[in-house]
Parts: structure tokens; sequence; C-alpha cells
């Protein structure tokens, strides 16, 4: 009885996110320096065709819709790579912004987009996403290293955020002696936007995110055996550390795809998970996964409304909307621990 009840309330806060989702892309596509009225709007997405010719049609689907699956399916992949990340340290305040993987991952993608621009030589999707993967493997390079080492979690979470900062250090030179022509790309792609997304990038994201997602959900039991203890899933016939191995590869590559098409997003990662296990009343990862996807896809989704909307025409950075809104959260999560003790 007890279990139908549960699962009765899981169904109803998934039909509940899954609306606010598709309400906040309606209310997005319309909304925007251009103003559009919500039928005009409707007619274009759901008939192919307005009343006042092509410009709204092609802000609609040339800009503001590839933006909003960008941001939705970024914003949700973000979430769960924070989720694996907490899953994996076993602490509520791991993620790949707190931990400095976004921030190696940036390094890294700066770099080889310096290297690259300066000999003339256009960045394609697939180099950006390979350069931040590999920025992001060598920051929880570090991490790792520094874990086998500091067992309090705390220590930990520091180090991770000393890493983050180095990176950004590095970075910001990067960005500050890069020639002329580089520095607005490097600059937006920096501060952490969702503009400029073409078709072209939403099906190359689609793809590779779908892919980490799904192969993410088939694991739910696996992680869920874990989260009882190791000696739990080892008798469960969980290969513990393979399954740890596969969970940094795939936190890495999912803060790696976002980190490549939008730039770091900061705090999604970490507060989010925490938001929806609030909500949701769980931990079970069977229920969690799709829960921090689709809870990452709304609030990032805002954050990057909030940045185009605040000071229209004026763009703000998206991370700068999201550590305003999630920082917080992690301060009342870090408060809230059992007297600082490590859980």
């Amino acid at each position: 009885m007890q279990k139908s009840k549960s699962n009765g309330r899981y169904i109803l806060l998934f039909v509940i996110l899954i609306s606010a989702l598709l309400a906040l892309m309606l209310w997005s596509i319309s909304t925007g320096s251009v103003s559009i009225p919500f039928r005009e709007a409707w007619n274009i997405l759901f008939h192919r065709s307005g009343q006042t010719g092509e410009t709204y049609y092609t802000v609609i689907h040339e800009i503001r819709i590839p933006r909003v699956i960008a941001a939705s399916l970024l914003g949700g992949a973000l979430s769960v790579s924070g989720f694996l990340l907490q899953t994996f340290f076993g602490n509520p305040i791991a993620g790949p912004y707190i931990l400095g993987i976004s921030s190696g991952a940036r390094l890294v993608v700066a770099l080889t987009m310096v290297f690259l621009l300066s000999r003339g030589i256009m960045t394609t999707p697939a180099v950006m996403i390979l350069a931040a993967f590999i920025g992001s493997m060598l920051a929880m390079g570090f991490v790792l290293a520094v874990s086998f080492r500091i067992k309090n979690m705390s220590l930990l979470v520091v180090c991770g955020i000393m890493i983050g900062y180095i990176c950004t250090a590095v970075t910001d030179l990067v960005v500050t002696f890069a020639d002329d022509s580089n520095i607005v790309n490097l600059h937006n792609w920096s501060l952490g936007s969702f503009s400029g997304i073409s078709w072209s990038n939403v099906r190359l994201m689609v793809v590779l995110t779908g892919i980490v997602l799904v192969f993410t959900f088939l694991l739910s039991k696996p992680i869920g055996a874990c989260q009882m203890g190791e000696s739990y899933a080892r008798n469960m016939g969980v290969n513990v550390k393979r399954l740890r191995i596969i969970l940094i590869l795939l936190s890495s590559f999912l803060s790696a795809i976002v980190t490549a098409f939008a730039g770091p997003i900061s705090f999604v990662g970490v507060a989010v998970p925490h938001l929806m296990k609030m909500l949701m009343k769980t931990a079970r990862p069977l229920v969690l996964i799709p829960g921090c996807f689709l809870g990452g896809a709304i609030i990032t989704l805002f954050c990057d409304d909030m940045s185009r909307l605040l000071f229209a025409p004026t763009e703000l950075a998206v991370s700068s909307v999201t550590a305003i809104l999630l920082a917080p959260v992690v301060i009342i999560m870090m408060v809230r621990r059992k007297g600082g003790r490590d859980d």
C-alpha cells in the first residue's frame, strides 16, 4: 500500500515537472528582446506559419527554439552529472562546478580555441567536446589523487574549489592575452551562455547527451545498491570499482558536453540534485535521475530567460544568474549538515 502511494506521488510529481517544463519552453519561445504574441508564436510552432511574415518565423525557428532546447537539455545533463558525483563521493555538496571539473574543461577548451583560431582553423563541436572531456578528466584526476590522501570530504571539496580557482585564473590569462579577433568568442563563451546555438549543435548534443543519459538510467539499480554501502553492493553482485570508474566517466562527459557548448554553468550540478531529493523525498536513482534531469532543465531554462529579459537588450551571463539563485541553496545545505560532520 505504501509503495503504491509512493509510486502515485512520483507519477504526479513527474507530470507536474514535465508540464512546468513545457509551459516554460513555450513562454521562453514567445518572450525576448523581440516580443512575439503568444498566439502568433503558437501558430508558427504548430501550423508552420504566422500572420506577420518571415521575421517572427526566423526568430523562433532559428534562434529561440535551438536555444530553449539547448538550455533544457544541457541544464538537465549538468544536474545528472552532479547527482553522479554526489553518489561517487557520498557528499551532498559535490558537483562539477564545486569540484573544479567545469573549470578544468573550460581551461582546455580555451587553450584549444586560442591555438586553433590563431592559426585560422575553425573549431568544431566535436573538437570542443573532446577538449572539454580532456579538461574534465584532468581536473577529476587531481581531485581523485587528493582523495586518496585526504579522507575528510569537506577538505576534499575545498581542494576541488582551489583547483577550480587555479584553472579559472589560467583561463583568464589566456583570454587576456588572446588575439583581439579571438577575445570576443572566448569572453562570451567563458562566462556561460546559450546564445548562438545552431540546429547542428542541437542535433549533436541531443545524440551525445541522450546516449549518456540512457546509459546512466540503466545503471540505476547498481547505483542504488552502492548507496546502501559497498558490502551490500558486492553481495548484490555489483562490481563497485568498475561502477565508480563508469560514474566518473559519465559525469565528466556530461559536464564536458555542457562546457563545450555553453561554457561553465555554476551551481546547477550541486544544488538541483539536493532540491530534487527534498521534493521527491527519496534517494532512489530510478526516481532521482529523471527527476534531476527535469529539475535541472527547468531551473537552467528559467535562469537563461532571466539572463535575457532582466536587462534586455543587454544579456547577462547565465552563470551569474544561476549563482545568485542557487548559491544560497548550497550555503543552506552546508549549514544544515549535522554540525559540519561529514555524512
